[in-house]
């Protein structure tokens, strides 16, 4: 039995879009750390997404999180580019979403308090041993890496992570993109805490 262990679920690719609706948000804050060399000087310019095999062995996948990312790829400045051969950028994507099943005694609101039958008859207030599984958690994560396109040298990398009641829901994606590329080009400190508005 596992229920002395709780269990982790791990999603790849952009499946994960499917395990939450789309909340209604305020903002979302993420924790977000950032590298790169980026030429001093240098424009944005050009991007095309760039795809691993295995991403593009599941294009309905990678084309969703690409949706996600985009408008924050080019709130950064970038312009899709018209020929993908002469794009100035590539640019690969991930996001990674871990399930974590909350066990009740993670927290003792949890447990089942109610009513039992009491030795001699009628009923009396005890503790059950009902246990709730339904609350679980995420962790969440984006990447983004942009290469230069001639050199393939890479050039900024950005990974965006936060904990939430919901899954990858498209709405979430796009924010933690944001949140991800906040600083573009700079890397700014790692980690810093990123707080996104939503609803704009």
């Amino acid at each position: 039995m596992t229920l002395l262990s709780s269990m982790r679920v791990m999603a790849g690719g952009a499946a994960l879009l499917a395990l939450g609706g789309c909340a209604s948000l305020n903002s979302l804050t993420s924790d977000v750390r950032s590298y790169g060399t980026w030429p001093a000087g240098r424009a944005p310019g050009t991007y095309v997404f760039e795809r691993l095999p295995s991403q593009a062995s599941q294009p309905e996948q990678q084309a969703a999180l690409e949706d996600a990312a985009r408008p924050a790829v080019e709130m950064a400045g970038f312009k899709p580019a018209t020929d993908a051969g002469k794009a100035d950028v590539t640019i690969q994507l991930g996001a990674r979403i871990t399930r974590y099943d909350t066990a009740p005694w993670d927290d003792p609101f949890w447990w089942n308090y109610g009513y039992g039958f009491g030795r001699f008859g009628g009923w009396r207030p005890g503790l059950g041993l009902g246990y709730r599984f339904d609350n679980p958690r995420y962790e969440r994560e984006v990447a983004v890496l942009i290469r230069d396109r001639a050199s393939g040298a890479p050039l900024y990398e950005s990974r965006a992570v936060n904990d939430s009641l919901v899954g990858g829901d498209p709405e979430s994606l796009s924010l933690m993109y944001e949140a991800a590329l906040k600083d573009f080009p700079t890397p700014a400190v790692s980690p810093r805490r990123v707080v996104v508005p939503a609803n704009r």
